[in-house]
């Protein structure tokens, strides 16, 4: 039986990941929208395409390239995890 402190040491450290492995790609996404903003309000074409297809693309590119690294880190946790109970 996995004790109370055990639990929410856990549970911190699952908070933890799901950040460490959400931020880069919530980040690049930022960016690339900011950017897609700062040449839209530049060049004043407001084209709802224009604005979400770049973030799309280049999500989709970080995920394909950190999906790796993304994938390896929640299966040491998994393992852990299941290694405890």
């Amino acid at each position: 039986m996995i004790s109370l402190a055990e639990q929410v040491a856990l549970a911190q450290e699952a908070l933890l990941l799901s950040i460490a492995v959400c931020l880069p790609v919530v980040g690049i996404a930022a960016i690339v929208g900011l950017l897609v903003a700062i040449a839209q309000a530049a060049t004043q074409i407001q084209d709802v395409t224009l604005a979400h297809l770049p973030r799309l693309l280049v999500v989709a590119l970080a995920l394909a390239l950190g999906g790796p690294w993304m994938g390896s880190q929640i299966a040491a946790f998994a393992a852990r995890v299941f290694a405890l109970g």
